[in-house]
């Protein structure tokens, strides 16, 4: 789901919620969005070499695309589940949060995070990817943003509020990049705040992708506020989008924006 269960500048305090995806690692792997190819390759081709630290590696979605084009990817998680995970799709992978993690004087060309960014102090994370980046060297941040046209997104939030009227958080009934808009700027401000950076930038790229009614509501599980969610609720909830999913025909496409927040490290000669 494309809410938070936090506010923005909270969640990297509340780090049981970020450690709650690897309950089902594989339904994770499954189940989350991709990120358009014009987004890898937009970073890779603006780093300055192939080496790639991922932040928050989780099952290796983000980090599949880098390896694919040519990079040397290190994954980051503080979840051994998630690790074990990514290990047996052959990526090396340590378990640290990432502001305690030791790079041992490791260094690379790009420090990249995929929907993982909110979970880390975005002042210490800034400061820890300059210190693990090269001279030019680049800090990539990025999330994808739920973009639903308006039949789409009305059924999913009149579903939402038959079966949960007193949350605060109807995921549905404001665009989801106005919602993300504070994660954005909580990134570019620690990336200023560390010192150690040019100026950050912020790219985006619209992408979609259909879903069938299974499909859908196997995502539905993995959101970030699924597990604070009561399961006989959440198979009311479940039930009940899966209603609106079929009165759309069973399967209907998902516009998404991926927004990146980036800088290169400062430095370089």
């Amino acid at each position: 789901m494309p809410t938070l269960p936090f506010p923005p500048d909270e969640s990297h305090r509340h780090r049981l919620a970020a450690e709650s995806f690897g309950s089902d690692a594989e339904r994770y792997d499954r189940a989350r969005p991709r990120y358009p190819d014009a987004l890898v390759e937009a970073v890779v081709v603006s780093s300055p070499g192939p080496e790639v630290l991922d932040v928050g590696i989780g099952t290796g979605i983000s980090a599949r695309p880098f390896r694919a084009a040519g990079g040397t990817v290190l994954g980051v998680d503080p979840d051994p589940r998630m690790a074990a995970y990514a290990r047996r799709d052959g990526f090396d992978v340590e378990v640290a949060a990432f502001e305690a993690w030791d790079p041992a004087g490791r260094t690379f060309d790009a420090v990249v995070a995929g929907q993982t960014w909110h979970w880390i102090d975005p002042v210490a994370g800034a400061g820890k990817a300059a210190a693990v980046l090269r001279p030019g060297g680049r800090l990539a941040v990025f999330w994808n943003a739920f973009r639903p046209s308006p039949g789409v997104a009305e059924a999913l939030a009149a579903a939402h509020r038959r079966v949960l009227p007193e949350s605060p958080l109807n995921p549905w009934t404001a665009p989801a990049l106005d919602g993300y808009a504070a994660l954005y700027k909580q990134a570019a401000d620690g990336i200023r705040r560390s010192g150690a950076f040019d100026q950050p930038e912020q790219w985006s790229f619209d992408w979609e992708r259909p879903y069938t009614r299974d499909e859908w509501l196997d995502q539905l599980r993995t959101g970030g506020d699924a597990a604070r969610i009561p399961p006989a609720r959440m198979a009311e909830l479940l039930e009940g989008t899966g209603d609106a999913v079929d009165a759309l025909g069973g399967r209907f496409t998902m516009r998404f924006t991926a927004v990146v927040v980036t800088a290169v490290r400062g430095g370089a000669g």
